[in-house]
């Protein structure tokens, strides 16, 4: 969906990554637990990380906001959950010209404005309101939409509520928008599956930190492997078969040609060597 925009859409999420808890002062979370927080901004149309902050998880996803989006430039789109909202920052956004999608917190009040468009199939509501508490107002004294629809998760339906800057949208791709941000759920999985960000090898702060700057740059070195090679498969199979030959002098491009599966063509090569045949001698 998202390469409909000619816009570059940025998604703004975080992850929790478990830690030891009494090796981990630095990032106690809970009276027996520790664990760090990875917060990222996205580009969904490339499915690359822009920028990354890794804090320890008692941190509050909306202090980070700031910094997440501070290099977004006037056009370009921003997807964030709710726990990301900041009156604030969504105002400073829209004086820079950067279109936000969000959804509504349950304790948002606001009057209850016009109608933007006319309810249509999964689209329950579409109106342009105002914030009613005087404190939201001082911080955002701007007209926010309001979008409210039905979306499938997973496998039940479910009304939400959004909210964006933007006028012009159709009501119905600003919630294909907000269902894009499921995007990078798929990113964290794919990097906690395969690049195992679990073992640590050190305990202080700098060390966690360093270890997940490591991943994310590996990460980005098979990305661009893939896209030299016309990889069209899964990111985790082209993991597996790099990592084979990971201390053999070999060229990765050459081994994907090697292996078929960079041209579509599925071919299985071994060498008499790597085999253990009793008696067999070459």
């Amino acid at each position: 969906m998202p390469r409909r925009f000619k816009r570059l859409i940025n998604v703004v999420d975080s992850t929790t990554i478990k830690l030891v808890a009494n090796c981990m002062d630095w990032a106690k979370h809970r009276r027996k637990k520790a664990a760090a927080k990875c917060h990222m901004r996205l580009d969904l149309q490339t499915f690359l990380p822009r920028f990354a902050v890794v804090k320890a998880a008692s941190t509050s996803d909306a202090t980070e906001a700031h910094r997440l989006c501070a290099a977004m430039k006037d056009g370009e789109v921003v997807v964030f959950d709710k726990a990301y909202v900041d009156y604030a920052h969504l105002y400073e956004l829209t004086k820079r010209g950067v279109f936000w999608v969000t959804r509504a917190k349950d304790n948002m009040a606001h009057d209850r404005g016009k109608a933007l468009t006319n309810p249509k199939g999964r689209i329950l509501c579409d109106r342009i309101v105002r914030l009613k508490a005087a404190k939201s107002f001082q911080l955002y004294p701007e007209p926010i939409r309001v979008v409210e629809g039905m979306i499938e998760i997973d496998g039940k339906e479910q009304i939400l509520t959004f909210i964006t800057n933007n006028l012009e949208w159709a009501p119905s791709s600003i919630a294909e928008l907000y269902k894009g941000r499921w995007g990078i759920e798929v990113f964290f999985k794919q990097i906690r599956q395969t690049l195992q960000l679990a073992d640590f090898l050190g305990h202080n702060e700098n060390a966690v930190r360093w270890q997940i700057w490591t991943a994310l740059l590996a990460y980005l070195l098979l990305r661009m492997i893939a896209f030299l090679s016309g990889w069209k498969r899964t990111f985790a199979r082209l993991f597996t078969a790099l990592r084979g030959v990971l201390w053999s002098r070999l060229d990765m491009i050459s081994v994907l040609d090697c292996c078929g599966t960079a041209s579509g063509e599925i071919r299985m090569r071994g060498r008499p060597e790597e085999a253990y045949l009793p008696g067999f001698i070459i």
